[in-house]
């Protein structure tokens, strides 16, 4: 293993960690000396990243540090491309525009050779219908998710049965050619799936609702039966 991949290994394992890790156990994983880890520590530390600890205690990285693109694998670099493919192509444009930009952003700072793979590669994505009414509620719904606010939405099903509920939205499904929100609902007092294109109208309540969606997520999830991801 090269000394570089080494390092890139050793930021990616104190990633996984929210706690102190011991100088012993990083060096098992790596399979190397301590005294070893303690060098690759000192040269992570001097690149910028802010990692705390001392021999004997535990290190742990704290939040913040980039990784240079040379870091990037190939692979890593098609699966970049193909996701943020993915998501120009089958999402709102206000995604699709993010997508298109962090792409463009990645490509300005790689090597030559990186950058010529990342303009040449032959992972497609096929043409997706996004003229549905949904692409301009999306980015209300995933802000109302981000603030986690209640809003009111006018629902009509596939049986075109219309209905007012309220709901407590907090998390988004993407899938080949609907868009599902995740939500608890008030009037049915339990969690409920609404295809976004079926959402007639969308209003935003300024009040919070009364759980964090990473609880609500993880009730769902146990609900399903879904692991996370």
């Amino acid at each position: 293993m090269s000394r570089s991949q080494r390092l890139l290994d050793l930021i990616q394992i104190l990633r996984r960690h929210r706690f102190p890790v011991t100088g012993l156990t990083l060096a098992a994983e790596l399979n190397i000396s301590v005294r070893t880890l303690y060098r690759d520590i000192a040269t992570l530390q001097e690149q910028g990243a802010n990692i705390q600890g001392e021999p004997g205690l535990g290190y742990i990285l704290h939040p913040g540090f980039m990784l240079p693109p040379l870091m990037f694998s190939e692979d890593e670099i098609q699966a970049l491309v193909l996701g943020s493919r993915w998501v120009s192509k089958r999402s709102d444009g206000q995604l699709s525009a993010a997508a298109k930009n962090a792409l463009a952003k990645i490509a300005a700072v790689l090597p030559e050779d990186l950058r010529m793979s990342l303009e040449s590669t032959t992972l497609l994505i096929g043409p997706a219908d996004n003229s549905g009414a949904d692409a301009a509620l999306l980015p209300q719904i995933r802000q109302a998710i981000k603030d986690e606010r209640k809003i009111e939405i006018v629902y009509r099903s596939l049986k075109n049965e219309s209905s007012s509920r309220v709901i407590w939205p907090f998390a988004l499904g993407y899938f080949e050619q609907v868009q599902i929100l995740i939500a608890w609902c008030e009037s049915r007092q339990s969690f409920r799936h609404f295809r976004t294109d079926c959402i007639i109208s969308l209003k935003r309540r300024d009040e919070r609702y009364p759980k964090r969606r990473q609880r609500l997520l993880k009730e769902w999830q146990d609900k399903e039966q879904i692991s996370p991801q």
